[in-house]
């Protein structure tokens, strides 16, 4: 059965104001469009009802239709990360894990879900080194070895139950997502683009392969109904019997049978033994605005909140917005953070991360007197910093307001492109390679270039380091900026580029997300910029040291802000099929 876009709107709405699973066929009510910008893109998606900003359109569009019937920020989340898991199968997932940070207006308290993978009980230390000691990331990367325990089903049901409206159940948020996957929907550009750059990928497993490739072995071209009936059954499980039918049962059972045949050691008992976690945010202040962001096992909101307290010494908003001068600051900062990051983060539960000291602004004025405004400081030469004595790529990013001033932001993922490539047979999941974010040996840098040591070594039941910034900035003890990217490595300075082009640079949100981004994370030791910088700038940066090399774009960020007016929000168009939608 397939729909036309108001057809499927109506089939949406119908889906969420029912109690009942979805069957074969939908009564259709007409429903409200949501706000969607026809600006020109400088220029944000305005609204005073609520808003919803993800990568995928239809994802985004399920979520304001919770809005719109009176769901709050969570509810919506809730529906936009099962919809994902269907309409954009390279990241959306419940096949993977990820973060968010939920605030709760009334009673002002916000705090982070922790829904990462967990890594199998079975594992040791030296697993992804050969007999020769030496680092095998194909073991990490291509094979059931690499393949955490998820978290995002867990982490989803937790979010609901303890900050929803408790006007919706989990079988009804689930709704569209099962009705997506089970009738299936036309691939787009940014689909068939990414099923193609997975083509080989997929191709290697029979059960990808049925799904997301032709019967000669092509990747689905633009046009085509991507249709997943087995990962529809999954999810009517899910809606059903809830969590449990996902970590125990049959579910359990063929995701173990997949991960083993591929060269992995997961039990039933790991899936059963998976739990979601709650835990306090990290908090920092920039220029009268309180961040707050992701603690460990992600390093994203440690390092957000340390480089923003070291370049709050300088004066950014003179320097201009990406004007040699404050490009060169940023990078100086940001090597110090992540040389940082390879010593000190890791799983909090497993290691003690010393995030007091790497947040303090005492910390960063020792930092900020290691730079130079004149010279880049050659990469190697940094080592990690003490801050003891202070104690006291594939991903995707949604981000959720309501009307109450509840807010979501989440980031989620299966670390590569659909994950490892391979679908659990039989029951339509995609499966993570996110322990690939472990460091398989101190100094080798993962798939993204970075460089890990001992406090983020594998290890039975650890959750790997992560990038991943979901963050909410807060001005006078209300949300201001709800933002986040993918991004692997990168996630970190793209969050931060949006965070200071609202804040020093004054830029609407639209604004933000649009301008040149850059990089820079200690090693490699070169600082990466995307094309349409200055030629100028480019050659005054090179002649203070730095290696300049234009790169592919960097993130996807989803980001709403809150003015006297209303919301505005901002998907970013790096890449195709990103929609904001507002609510009256």
């Amino acid at each position: 059965m397939m729909t036309s876009f108001l057809s499927r709107r109506s089939l949406i709405a119908s889906l969420l104001a029912s109690t009942a699973l979805p069957s074969v066929a939908f009564a259709q009510a007409a429903a409200p469009q949501p706000i969607i910008s026809d600006w020109p893109r400088r220029q944000p998606v305005f609204a005073t009802g609520g808003m919803v900003a993800s990568q995928e359109a239809l994802a985004t569009r399920i979520g304001a239709e919770v809005l719109e019937q009176g769901g709050n920020a969570v509810d919506a989340a809730v529906a936009v990360a099962f919809a994902l898991a269907v309409t954009l199968p390279r990241a959306g997932n419940i096949g993977g894990g990820g973060f968010m940070i939920v605030h709760r207006a009334d009673h002002g308290q916000t705090k982070a879900i922790d829904f990462r993978e967990t890594a199998p009980a079975s594992m040791k230390k030296d697993v992804y080194l050969n007999e020769k000691g030496e680092a095998d990331l194909n073991r990490s990367q291509n094979t059931g070895l690499g393949v955490g325990i998820p978290g995002t089903v867990a982490g989803m049901a937790l979010a609901l139950e303890k900050y929803g409206s408790g006007k919706y159940t989990l079988a009804r948020l689930l709704s569209p997502a099962i009705q997506l996957a089970a009738d299936g929907f036309l691939v787009g550009d940014d689909l068939a683009f990414s099923l193609k750059q997975a083509e080989t990928r997929l191709r290697r497993f029979e059960a990808s392969a049925r799904i997301f490739l032709t019967a000669d072995g092509a990747a689905l071209p633009r046009g085509a109904n991507l249709q997943q009936v087995d990962l529809a059954r999954s999810l009517s499980a899910i809606a059903a019997d809830g969590p449990k039918a996902f970590y125990e049962g049959p579910i359990a059972e063929k995701m173990v049978a997949s991960v083993n045949a591929a060269g992995g050691n997961w039990t039933l008992a790991d899936l059963k033994n998976y739990r979601a976690v709650e835990r306090d945010v990290v908090k920092g202040a920039y220029r009268g605005h309180e961040i707050v962001s992701m603690p460990p096992p992600s390093s994203g909101g440690v390092h957000l909140i340390q480089i923003l307290n070291i370049l709050e010494g300088f004066d950014l908003k003179a320097a201009g917005q990406n004007s040699a001068d404050s490009i060169h600051l940023f990078a100086e900062a940001s090597k110090l953070a992540y040389a940082d990051r390879s010593e000190y983060l890791g799983d909090p539960d497993f290691v003690q991360v010393p995030v007091r000291g790497l947040t303090s602004k005492k910390y960063a004025e020792t930092l900020r007197a290691q730079i130079d405004p004149a010279k880049a400081r050659p990469g190697p030469t940094i080592k990690p910093g003490k801050p003891q004595p202070f104690e006291s790529d594939q991903t995707t990013h949604f981000s959720v307001i309501d009307k109450d001033g509840n807010a979501v932001a989440c980031t989620y993922t299966l670390n590569f492109s659909y994950g490892v490539g391979m679908v659990a047979d039989g029951t339509g999941i995609l499966m993570n390679n996110e322990l690939d974010d472990f460091a398989a040996k101190p100094g080798v840098p993962n798939a993204y270039g970075l460089v890990g040591g001992d406090a983020n070594a594998p290890g039975a039941g650890k959750r790997p380091l992560s990038s991943m910034s979901p963050t909410i900035v807060f001005k006078d003890g209300k949300p201001f900026l709800v933002t986040g990217s993918p991004g692997g490595s990168r996630i970190i300075t793209t969050v931060l580029q949006v965070l200071m082009n609202v804040i020093d640079h004054g830029m609407n949100v639209a604004e933000a997300t649009e301008a040149v981004r850059v990089h820079h994370q200690w090693l490699p030791d070169e600082l990466r910029v995307e094309r349409g910088l200055s030629a100028d700038t480019i050659r005054l940066l090179r002649a203070r040291g730095h290696k300049v090399e234009i790169r592919q774009a960097m993130g996807s960020t989803q980001s709403i802000l809150l003015t006297k007016q209303g919301f505005e929000g901002a998907s970013d168009l790096r890449q195709a099929g990103t929609l904001t939608a507002g609510v009256r």
